[in-house]
């Protein structure tokens, strides 16, 4: 019997390696410490990490709060003795008295309200009403505006209340409009998360997907509190998710606003008579593309009767002025860099504070730096000098910024600066990781790769399990959020360690986050690759591991996974889709699996207007029948932001393709899962990828204390 039983366990030693790698059963301390390193725990391990500070309103320091081994405590900066002590704040919230459903005009003497969906105003010393608005109604709402997130329950619940006015300066007008919502059209879910209910509650919901016409529309109008009158301004009603917001010049004469036509491809500045609705165009600009309205920022010099705005007109997010009596355009800032954001505008030095990246030759153009430039275009400069990337907050009187500065390699340094010239004045803390380092920890690897020009630098980065072997080989897992609006590459140090990559390393996986082609600032060019085309997105995702696998022995190309939340829940299931014999496995939280299903701005915005074949030919739906790897999908039962009927079509579509997969819904839970369901989804998800992807055996009851 012993020769048999030796010649048996020998086979079943050759079959076992011939069919891939000996299944093993991982430990509980595996998963403890891919626990640790989940952000919930991790940040309690990371002291001194960064200075959120807290204004005095009239500039004379500010307090802050920092963790350290000894726990919270608070700090006060006095910038007149530029000293730092520590305190005790009052943390008691402030009661806010405002009432959300009224507005006071500047001079005090009249109150906003709306009545029986009209809007009406209130003499604040007699008590006189004056209606202004008569032709109001259920569904043709004065001041009212739509809320994103209005929830209705069944079909004739009313909407939440909403309110919106803009008073002007001199308190004689108002802007405001009439929320109309009688073509609107309503999305529905079921809500079975109620214990004391056995039926599902009905929500519903109004919310535009691409193409449709039965929208909520805004209708911008001006009253005259004097005059009693109500004037209609000469702009097309806004669909509700993309709105008309204009300003007051200070006279109360005009108003100013930016203006995006439905497709985005065309945007207009205008300048509005107040009292007549006329409108004027200041500037025009049309792309064949899209006009990208997410970095777009305005500021209105009356003094110089300028307005200051942002475009990529010149294939570049840069600074412009526009003449309020010609149109004339003058061009600010200049160059192949990006502006993000006007952080900072002083009106008495004429000069303008921005956040930008690509300027900085030879650093990682996703390094946010600080500039300033005069209100001409002169002297511009930079006030961050650090190879990192910086994170501002001004002062009220915008003398000083405090910066927090870090890399994902270098842990965060916090510091005050002078914010005419950028000179540190005090340094308030640095981070120190030290507990991290303690466990075996190693910041991610950052890696640059050719995107599929064969040209083009793109970035990412790898996270390796603490107890990495560069003799093994480990399956990667790409970490996927190609949403052309966003960037997922870790320009900060916690960044690195918010998005819980390490914590999915930690089971015994290699895993990637990277920017390819098509995703937003690095420049028109690079970003208009995913226009009409975002279905190809990760491509440069696969050119790239493959390029790894060449470079690294410790990767293993046969064995890739993927996931996402939301526009990266599309990419995960459209990885196995799309490239069925590269991605093994996939999980797809809150997946928008077909961009006509979806909320309209932004699929409008990056696959185009009118709906056309592309929407149908980059679903997720209409490829079902490609799937060959090991697919999870979850929703969120009350998800009302990815609407959970895709990936229920999904599902449809994968049974009539008799495709096996997994599915999961979260009842109750909406486009972020919270609490109990969250970590029931972080354990489904490590066990995904444990189970078919690393060929081992999981666990799911294990200590799961806070560490």
């Amino acid at each position: 019997m012993r020769p048999l039983f030796l010649i048996l366990f020998l086979l079943a030693g050759f079959f076992g390696s011939i069919l891939g790698q000996e299944t093993t059963r991982l430990r509980a301390e595996d998963y403890q410490r891919a626990d640790f390193f989940q952000w919930k725990n991790v940040r309690n391990h990371l002291f001194y990490s960064e200075v959120n500070p807290h204004w005095e309103s009239d500039s004379s320091g500010f307090w802050y709060e920092e963790l350290t081994r000894g726990g919270t405590r608070y700090k006060r900066a006095d910038l007149r003795e530029m000293e730092i002590s520590e305190f005790t704040p009052d943390l008691t919230p402030a009661k806010d008295t405002t009432d959300p459903f009224t507005a006071l005009s500047p001079d005090g003497k009249w109150r906003a309200f709306t009545r029986d969906y009209n809007l009406f105003v209130r003499n604040t010393a007699s008590g006189e009403e004056i209606a202004l608005s008569s032709e109001g109604r259920k569904n043709y709402e004065y001041a009212g505006k739509y809320g994103w997130f209005d929830l209705m329950e069944g079909e004739t619940d009313d909407r939440p209340q909403n309110f919106y006015v803009q008073w002007s300066y001199d308190s004689k007008k108002i802007l405001t409009q009439i929320c109309d919502l009688t073509r609107a059209e309503k999305m529905y879910l079921l809500d079975w998360s109620k214990d004391e209910l056995f039926r599902p509650r009905l929500l519903s919901y109004y919310r535009g997907s691409p193409g449709d016409t039965t929208l909520v529309y805004e209708i911008p109008v001006v009253f005259d509190v004097e005059k009693r009158t109500e004037t209609r301004l000469a702009v097309p009603p806004a669909p509700h998710f993309n709105p008309l917001r204009l300003e007051w010049s200070a006279d109360g004469s005009r108003l100013f606003g930016g203006m995006w036509h439905r497709g985005y491809k065309k945007m207009e500045i205008l300048s509005v008579d107040a009292a007549d609705g006329s409108v004027k165009t200041l500037y025009s600009e049309e792309s064949p593309t899209h006009v990208d309205n997410r970095m777009f920022a305005m500021v209105i010099n009356e003094k110089n009767q300028k307005i200051y705005f942002t475009s990529e007109r010149n294939g570049w997010n840069q600074l412009y002025a526009v003449s309020m009596a010609d149109g004339k355009l003058t061009e600010i800032t200049g160059g192949e860099f990006v502006i993000w954001r006007i952080v900072h505008t002083d009106a008495e030095k004429e000069m303008f504070y921005f956040s930008a990246t690509g300027r900085e030759r030879g650093r990682n153009p996703y390094f946010i730096h600080l500039y300033c430039v005069g209100f001409d275009g002169a002297g511009i400069k930079l006030l961050t000098k650090e190879d990192a990337h910086h994170e501002v907050d001004f002062s009220p009187d915008g003398k000083y910024f405090v910066d927090n500065y870090s890399t994902v390699n270098q842990p965060p340094v916090s510091v005050l600066r002078n914010a005419s010239n950028g000179k540190i004045i005090m340094e308030l803390s640095k981070g120190e990781t030290s507990d991290l380092s303690d466990k075996g920890w190693k910041t991610p690897e950052v890696f640059v790769a050719k995107a599929r020009d064969g040209e083009t630098d793109i970035y990412g980065a790898l996270w390796k399990p603490t107890h990495f072997d560069p003799t093994k080989k480990y399956p990667l897992i790409d970490a996927s959020y190609t949403g052309p609006h966003t960037q997922v590459f870790p320009k900060s140090f916690l960044e690195g360690l918010r998005n819980n990559n390490q914590s999915l390393a930690e089971l015994g996986f290699i895993v990637m986050a990277v920017d390819g082609l098509g995703t937003v600032g690095r420049g028109r060019k690079f970003s208009d690759v995913s226009y009409k085309n975002m279905g190809y997105n990760l491509t440069d995702h696969v050119l790239a591991i493959r390029e790894l696998g060449q470079k690294f022995s410790w990767i293993d190309t046969t064995r890739v996974g993927i996931f996402g939340h939301s526009a990266g829940g599309y990419d995960a299931a459209h990885g196995l889709l799309q490239f069925p014999d590269f991605y093994k496995v996939g999980v797809a939280s809150s997946g928008d699996h077909d961009f006509r299903m979806e909320k309209a701005w932004w699929p409008e915005m990056y696959m185009g207007w009118p709906v056309d074949s592309t929407y149908h030919q980059q679903s997720n739906i209409t490829m079902a029948a490609n799937l060959k790897g090991k697919l999870l999908l979850v929703h969120g039962g009350l998800d009302h932001n990815v609407n959970p009927s895709a990936t229920f079509k999904l599902a449809e579509a994968l049974v009539k393709a008799g495709k096996d997969f997994d599915m999961l819904i979260l009842p109750g839970q909406e486009h972020s899962y919270r609490g109990n369901a969250q970590d029931f989804f972080t354990k489904k998800r490590w066990n995904y990828f444990v189970t078919h992807l690393l060929g081992a055996e999981p666990l799911w009851d294990y200590d799961t204390k806070s560490r």
